[in-house]
């Protein structure tokens, strides 16, 4: 059986952790800045875990079971 293929956005995009738990990072940080909070700025560089039924899905993509 061949080896399964890594989806290269999704590898790019999500990290996990040493325990197991995928981290992504968060949108909407990138432009229209003026308009933000500096405290919903500063809690956009925290990234997050994702949910244990998303996590499924993205450990998939990204090859790890």
């Amino acid at each position: 059986m061949p080896k399964m293929k890594t989806n290269r956005s999704a590898r790019k995009r999500y990290k996990l952790t040493k325990s197991g738990k995928v981290r992504r990072f968060r949108a909407f940080k990138s432009h229209m800045r003026q308009t933000k909070s500096p405290k919903r700025k500063r809690a956009l560089r925290r990234p997050l875990i994702l949910a244990e039924g998303d996590a499924r899905v993205a450990r998939e993509m990204i090859g790890k079971r």
